[in-house]
């Protein structure tokens, strides 16, 4: 025989079957290891991906309401413009002189002897 042929016998004896039976034991500990740390991997992975999809969602939905934000403020800023002329207006009008004023210019309502005169304002073309 040479030095590379090595044969060896399995011996048939108690400790020997204890020992095929302990390595038998810690092979499939070792696989049900393996199986449950992929389990646990492929959990955390979906909830990871399902947590990152939610925020990307949240942060979309977040954008869109900053700028319906921002247009409704715009819109508030005017509509007090608005009430603000509106108010101003409405004090004017209380104001009889004021009003007489406008239905003179507007309406050509004359105080008694008064003669109106329609000016065009644009000078006619030949």
């Amino acid at each position: 025989m040479s030095a590379d042929e090595k044969t060896v016998t399995h011996l048939d004896s108690d400790y020997m079957q204890q020992y095929d039976a302990y390595i038998a034991r810690q092979k499939r500990k070792k696989k049900r290891l393996v199986r449950r740390l992929v389990l646990f991997a492929a959990i955390t992975m979906l909830v990871i991906g399902s947590l990152t999809v939610y925020h990307l969602q949240q942060r979309s939905l977040h954008a869109e309401k900053q700028q319906q934000y921002e247009q409704l403020q715009d819109k508030l800023a005017h509509l007090e413009k608005k009430e603000q002329s509106l108010k101003e207006d409405i004090h004017l009008l209380n104001n009889d002189e004021y009003v007489l004023e406008i239905a003179r210019t507007n309406y050509f309502y004359s105080k008694e002897g008064e003669l109106i005169f329609n000016i065009p304002d644009k000078e006619p073309s030949y």
